[in-house]
């Protein structure tokens, strides 16, 4: 590892000051002179992120103030698209929350796990975890309902490493505005997984709230939607061929007088209801596939939600980019 090279930790914060002033200093201690922080403020009213909080923890960074709340995978994209006309070839980056939950401490084991030139980003798997009882059963529906869905396993969040050539090809990935993570599934960039365990909030509660969890999961399949409307279409398919086979063996019970008075009406019925409602559904189904195919996801230009770039060098004037 070149001693020279600069870290770039790109952070969302949302009022968030506390803990991400703390984060500050945490992460001064842990990569001392090579550290840039790039805290992304998401339209923070009541406690936006200054530029003092890392004067103070004599840390160099910027701090990219938002137009409104975009959301912190948005906020995300936006870091990583300023970052990308920045850096150099020996240049790292990290991406982690800013609450503490993330531990700056296990920010040396990830940038050691990405030195090997067959490894484009390192993602970090959640080992102990600091959650309620409620959480931990969503994150396990969840996954396994993200597995039957898209066919792809997701066992990391937000927390992880990379190299310049890694941020470059997500920032040119339309799907990064969704939601990261998957982002990196479907990138096909080289992963490297490091287990590491999960820390307690430096201060304040989390403003992610239940819905906000089943939205951000939702959000992980919309990355997929292809492989998702063909798999609910082939289950759709197999249904209605199940309900066609109900129906043949209840005529055949019919005429082989084997059948109660009135059951079979009723079973016909139902069974031609249901192959109604499941072909109707597969050929929506195959529609939308046509669509997400064809349309893809609407990009947008980070730039458009900037207010403005504060640098510790110079508290008026924007970051200038790398030529």
């Amino acid at each position: 590892m070149n001693a020279a090279s600069r870290v770039f930790v790109v952070m969302p914060v949302f009022e968030d000051r506390e803990a991400s002033s703390r984060l500050f200093v945490e992460l001064r201690s842990v990569l001392e002179h090579r550290l840039v922080v790039v805290a992304v403020d998401d339209g923070s009213v009541r406690q936006p992120v200054e530029i003092g909080a890392l004067q103070s923890a004599g840390v160099e960074g910027h701090v990219i103030r938002l137009r409104r709340n975009v959301g912190h995978q948005r906020a995300i994209a936006i870091g990583l698209n300023h970052v990308a006309g920045l850096l150099r070839d020996d240049d790292q980056i990290v991406v982690m929350d800013s609450d503490g939950e993330d531990l700056p401490s296990s920010i040396p084991e990830l940038l050691i796990r990405l030195q090997p030139g067959d490894v484009d980003i390192v993602v970090a798997q959640r080992g102990t975890r600091i959650e309620t009882l409620r959480f931990r059963a969503f994150y396990q529906v969840y996954r396994r309902l993200f597995s039957l869905l898209s066919g792809k396993s997701i066992s990391f969040g937000n927390f992880m490493a990379m190299k310049p050539a890694a941020v470059k090809r997500l920032v040119a990935m339309q799907e990064i505005w969704i939601h990261v993570a998957a982002s990196v599934l479907t990138s096909r960039l080289r992963l490297a997984h490091c287990l590491l365990d999960r820390g307690p909030r430096y201060a304040g509660q989390s403003k992610m709230n239940f819905v906000g969890l089943a939205l951000h999961g939702f959000r992980a399949l919309m990355v997929f939607a292809e492989d998702v409307l063909v798999r609910v279409g082939i289950m759709c398919a197999g249904i209605a061929a199940l309900s066609i086979l109900g129906a043949v063996t209840a005529l055949g019970l019919k005429l082989a007088n084997t059948a109660t008075p009135g059951w079979f009406s009723v079973a016909l019925g139902i069974l031609f209801l249901v192959f109604l409602q499941t072909g109707a559904l597969t050929l929506m189904t195959l529609m939308l596939t046509g669509v997400v195919r064809g349309g893809g996801i609407a990009s947008a230009d980070y730039e458009d939600f900037i207010d403005e770039v504060v640098s510790t060098g110079d508290n008026t004037r924007p970051l200038l980019r790398a030529g």
